[in-house]
C-alpha cells in the first residue's frame, strides 16, 4: 500500500511547458517592431558615374520610349517607333514575348521627364508579363 501512495506522488507529469516559448517569442517580436522601422529608412546614394557596355543581342531588342511629356511609343524589331497608349502597350509587348521570350525588352526615358512616365511602363510591361526589363542611356561624353 505504501509503494501506491508513493506513486502518486511521484507521478510524471505528461505536459509540455510552453511559458518559455512565449517569452521567448515575446522578445522576439519586440525585437523586429524596434528594428523593422529602421530597415525603411530611406538614404541618399551617390552613384559613380561610368561608361557602360553596350548590349549585343542576336534579336532586335523591344524598345519602349516615355518622351518629357509621358507620351508612350513603341519600337518592335525592325519597324519604325509608333505612338502607342498603355492598353495596347501591355497587349502587343505581352504577346511579343510569348512568342519569343528571350528577346531584350528595354526602357528609354528623356532626361527631362518625369520618373513617373517610366515607373509606370515599368509596372505595365511587368503586368503584361515581362520578366527582365533594362533602362536606357546614352553613352557618357567626354571620355
Amino acid at each position: 500500500m505504501r509503494t501506491a501512495r508513493r506513486h502518486k506522488r511521484f507521478k510524471l507529469k505528461s505536459e509540455i511547458n510552453v511559458v518559455p516559448y512565449i517569452d521567448v517569442m515575446l522578445v522576439l517580436l519586440i525585437i523586429f517592431m524596434v528594428t523593422a522601422p529602421m530597415i525603411n529608412a530611406s538614404v541618399d546614394v551617390n552613384l559613380p558615374q561610368a561608361e557602360a557596355k553596350a548590349l549585343h543581342t542576336k534579336d532586335q531588342p523591344v524598345i519602349v520610349s516615355v518622351d518629357q511629356d509621358g507620351k508612350l511609343y513603341l519600337t518592335l524589331g525592325d519597324s519604325k517607333k509608333e505612338p502607342i497608349d498603355a492598353e495596347a502597350l501591355k497587349v502587343k509587348v505581352g504577346a511579343f514575348v510569348k512568342e519569343n521570350p528571350d528577346v531584350s525588352v528595354l526602357v528609354a526615358g528623356d532626361r527631362g521627364g518625369k520618373y513617373d512616365g517610366v515607373y509606370q511602363v515599368l509596372a505595365d510591361l511587368q503586368q503584361a508579363g515581362v520578366a527582365k526589363v533594362g533602362l536606357m542611356s546614352t553613352p557618357e561624353s567626354g571620355k
